[in-house]
């Protein structure tokens, strides 16, 4: 009996809706800044005469809003080189994958006009001048990242995904994974976050699909039976290694990996002693992650106790405190918090308008990336904000949905992981905008600026629509 193929229309134009509200909002939280931190000489001679017509010192004036930043030619060639080398190879590793599991002609034309179409947006981006254009910047690097995930997105949702069963896939991914988060932890010295080669990479984002292939074979292999020592100690093994490589320089990311993993082993039938166990040992290495880098102590004790009324009976002494502040660079950590919830209360119902948010004029800190829905609930309001909770939402039904329907147990544990991935990730950037959490570095899922988030994104749901388009279930 042949697989029926059929797309999930409801899911598929709910990440195109995302995907399109969250380039409007990155083009609408970067481009004032752009031109605030890197203005043409024009904008700059108006900034400083606005300064000097209104009294103001000059040396009041941010240097960025004053000085467009100098660009060297040996630097933009050496740039361009880079992007070049890393578009020809990015065309390569696709045209590859596309000769192999495509059967037609029409799909090598698809694919060409979409290289080609990648290497133009990179091009634009490449040749915007920080003094001429520089607000169009932000939203051609998003762009160009939502069309190469875009392309994954239709190949791997038209490649059955049970091709992905094997050990070589599970291992194979989640080994890359480890093995360029060592690797990067050594090149970039200071974050241990990204690759830069003309394109920023950062691996930690990868290692969410990598992990959800690899605990669906596992759990799959092992006929559902987690509840057996030869399945939790290699599982737990293997997300400790992974966790412990993520958590070094991206806490967020690590958070959401556990999560992940607690849902499919939990829907797994996961016995009540292992879970009480597992989210005992979660608990004590959750607190020691927070200690080891004392500015995440710094955000924790800040949004618990921002007075220290109670601390000072724990620790009179302040020595926690101390330790706290030395690894934190800036004093005030609920400065970002405050910021965020100044730019969400005025929105209201129906927002200030597009284009319209004030907090975004270098007051509120990653207004494009971390900190984007909080612009968006300042332009758009209430609806806005919401009309992003729906297309959560949306996936969350569409996702757990697969979960009852899936052909199979491996489908329906890599619809879980994409699911859980997605929307725990969405609803902790959403808590900490709110001011509902600490603050805490980590993208809005489709929406927040971020080559890498949104390449990862687009592979999860890639997988998940490939589930959805071999289930056997009346849609």
């Amino acid at each position: 009996m042949s697989d029926r193929v059929k797309m999930d229309w409801l899911l598929f134009w709910t990440i195109l809706g995302l995907v399109s509200l969250g380039l409007v909002m990155v083009y609408s939280a970067s481009a004032v800044m752009d031109q605030l931190k890197a203005p043409t000489p024009a904008l700059a001679d108006e900034i400083t005469a606005s300064a000097s017509a209104s009294g103001s010192d000059a040396s009041s004036v941010p240097a960025a809003a004053t000085s467009a930043p100098s660009h060297p030619e040996s630097a933009r060639r050496r740039m361009y080189i880079r992007r070049a080398v890393v578009i020809g190879l990015t065309s390569l590793f696709l045209f590859t994958l596309f000769r192999r599991y495509s059967n037609g002609q029409a799909t090598w034309k698809w694919l060409l006009m979409g290289c080609a179409a990648t290497a133009a947006m990179n091009a634009l981006v490449f040749f915007q001048d920080p003094t001429q254009g520089a607000h169009y910047a932000f939203l051609l690097r998003q762009a160009l990242a939502a069309l190469f995930g875009f392309l994954l997105l239709m190949l791997l949702s038209q490649r059955d995904y049970r091709t992905l069963a094997t050990p070589q896939c599970a291992f194979f991914w989640l080994g890359m994974v480890i093995f360029l988060l060592i690797v990067v932890y050594f090149v970039d010295s200071e974050r241990h976050r990204w690759f830069n080669f003309g394109i920023s990479i950062q691996p930690s984002e990868f290692a969410k699909p990598a992990l959800i292939v690899f605990l669906a074979w596992f759990v799959t292999m092992r006929g559902g039976d987690v509840n057996n020592r030869y399945t939790m100690w290699p599982a737990a093994l293997a997300l400790c290694v992974l966790g412990g490589a993520v958590v070094v320089p991206d806490f967020g990311t690590a958070l959401v990996l556990v999560a992940t993993a607690a849902a499919v082993f939990y829907l797994a039938g996961l016995n009540w002693r292992y879970t009480a166990t597992a989210m005992a040992l979660g608990l004590v290495l959750f607190a020691a992650a927070v200690v080891w880098k004392p500015y995440r102590l710094k955000r924790v004790i800040d949004f618990v106790d921002p007075q220290y009324k109670y601390l000072v009976h724990v620790d009179p002494q302040k020595k926690l405190l101390k330790y706290a502040e030395s690894g934190s660079k800036i004093k005030d950590t609920r400065y970002h918090a405050v910021q965020s919830t100044i730019a969400v209360g005025p929105g209201g119902l129906g927002g200030r308008g597009l284009m319209q948010s004030r907090q975004k004029l270098l007051f509120l800190p990653e207004a494009h990336t971390d900190y984007i829905y909080a612009v968006l609930a300042e332009e758009l309001g209430f609806w806005g904000s919401a009309l992003v909770v729906i297309g959560f939402m949306v996936i969350l039904w569409r996702g757990y949905r697969l979960f009852l329907t899936a052909t199979d147990e491996f489908g329906r544990y890599i619809a879980v992981g994409v699911t859980t991935t997605i929307v725990f990730q969405a609803l902790l950037n959403m808590s900490v905008v709110l001011d509902l959490g600490p603050t805490k570095g980590i993208p809005l899922p489709l929406i927040s600026f971020g080559g890498s988030s949104m390449v990862s994104t687009m592979i999860l749901l890639g997988l998940l629509l490939s589930v959805s388009q071999r289930s056997t279930a009346t849609q």
